[in-house]
């Protein structure tokens, strides 16, 4: 305990990774009942093997780009509509339809964890800037509407990474350097708090410190193999703040 205490000295932005780690949710699981979803939203518009061919393609685009001039919505939206052949003025309003009224039906699939509300308090109390680093691959009313599920949307985080605000996703480690460009900290003032080795302990390359969260949702595809500063649950975390 006393070695994770020395890692944490320091340290005075805490970034927070969102499904699996402050939401139980199985993304493996969560992505093909949210695809049929969205594909049932659809019908009469676009195939939904089309629909699904071009939304990947373009979610790999996004991930890949690197420009620091366009949003991840940007270059989400560049990148769909060379592949489909209707127009984002008849394709956004779908979308965003989708989101504010199907996507909340999808609840079912998560579970909030009462050891992240509290440790997301315990930390604000204690002087903590909170951030929700979670990979910005969503609109905004998405990753809120998942916030409600896990019964922390009340929680003042700093900043919340959209794509619609962000302009790199995880694990480019441009996406981490305009988290501390927002907050105006230096890499090694911050901890990277994720279940995912490759996505969140990528930030420990920029000289963040990373805690791996442990349990049923820890996600390792084996390469990179990277390494975390400190690992455990988050009421280990909580008992280390």
């Amino acid at each position: 305990m006393g070695g994770g205490h020395l890692k944490l000295e320091g340290i005075k932005a805490l970034l927070f990774d969102l499904d699996g780690t402050l939401l139980g949710l199985d993304i493996q699981q969560f992505l093909p009942v949210y695809f049929q979803a969205l594909t049932r939203r659809f019908d009469g518009i676009m195939p939904g093997p089309v629909l699904l061919d071009a939304i990947m393609k373009s979610t790999y685009a996004m991930v890949a780009d690197r420009d620091r001039n366009r949003s991840n919505r940007e270059a989400f939206w560049d990148d769909f509509l060379r592949r489909v052949s209707e127009p984002i003025d008849k394709l956004d309003p779908i979308f965003s339809s989708f989101y504010r009224e199907d996507f909340p039906t999808l609840h079912y699939m998560a579970k909030a964890l009462p050891e992240a509300r509290q440790l997301l308090i315990g930390a604000q109390e204690r002087g903590y800037t909170l951030v929700l680093a979670t990979n910005p691959v969503f609109p905004r009313v998405a990753i809120e509407e998942r916030m409600r599920w896990g019964k922390i949307d009340g929680i003042p985080f700093r900043l919340v990474t959209a794509y619609e605000d962000m302009h790199a996703c995880k694990p480019q480690l441009e996406y981490y350097q305009e988290i501390v460009d927002l907050l105006g900290l230096d890499p090694r003032e911050c901890l990277m708090v994720g279940n995912d080795v490759q996505e969140d302990l990528a930030a420990g390359r920029l000289g963040m410190r990373t805690y791996l969260v442990e349990g049923p949702y820890l996600i390792d595809r084996g390469e990179p193999r990277l390494e975390p500063d400190l690992r455990g649950t988050l009421s280990d975390l909580a008992a280390l703040l």
